[in-house]
């Protein structure tokens, strides 16, 4: 465990959520967080392991992004039991989601921890110690990142990967949640990553993480 954990005092349920727009550096940010107060990070590869290892299909994750469902598909799989198999059971984008909530809270359950995405904001709601973050940044800096990191070979192409999946993390959090995405007054926190360092964010998240849980600790 980190030095900076040993000076923070989790509370029961103590959990940070990130959402964040894609290009905008919010996975790494929230990795950074994880690493600075010794707890565990979760992605969507992490938490289909998590799944795994209590007992659900890892799929549940692996085969599920953050995309709103299909009316159309739904309704088939309603009628006709036509869908993603997931250990011969057929489940539609609503019970996936009851199912994958399910799996962040077991996970959240078991200590102090960093999740990147998946409303884990919206599924964590009744916990006092959640903090939950926003990362945003214009689009011209995030093209700028994407084709950095070589998703992208060209910044037309990286625009259209950054406008889509912000689209489908849209959709998909505004279905489920009943909230907006990327609306300030949704979270605690919002952070422009394109006027502060990675390093300048995770110091500033953290000390607000410290001041936050040490209330809610002598409460």
């Amino acid at each position: 465990m980190s030095q900076e954990a040993n000076s923070i005092h989790f509370p029961p349920g103590a959990v940070i959520v990130i959402g964040r727009q894609f290009g905008s550096g919010g996975r790494k940010i929230g990795k950074g967080i994880a690493k600075r107060l010794g707890i565990p990070y979760y992605d969507k590869a992490l938490l289909s392991k998590a799944a795994e290892s209590l007992g659900f299909a890892p799929e549940i994750f692996a085969a599920a992004d953050e995309k709103k469902p299909s009316p159309f598909r739904s309704l088939l799989q309603a009628t006709y039991g036509i869908g993603d198999n997931f250990h011969a059971t057929s489940i539609c984008g609503e019970k996936l989601y009851t199912v994958q909530s399910d799996v962040i809270r077991r996970i959240c359950d078991k200590g102090p921890c960093v999740i990147v995405g998946r409303t884990a904001d919206h599924v964590l709601r009744n916990r006092a110690a959640l903090i939950s973050v926003f990362i945003h940044s214009p689009i011209e800096k995030r093209v700028a990142r994407i084709v950095m990191r070589s998703d992208c070979a060209n910044s037309d192409s990286a625009a259209e990967m950054a406008r889509k999946h912000d689209h489908d993390r849209e959709q998909y959090y505004n279905y489920f949640t009943g909230r907006q995405w990327g609306k300030a007054s949704n979270y605690h926190l919002t952070i422009d990553s394109s006027i502060i360092s990675e390093e300048d964010a995770i110091d500033f998240i953290v000390g607000f993480v410290k001041s936050r849980w040490k209330e809610l600790t002598q409460e």
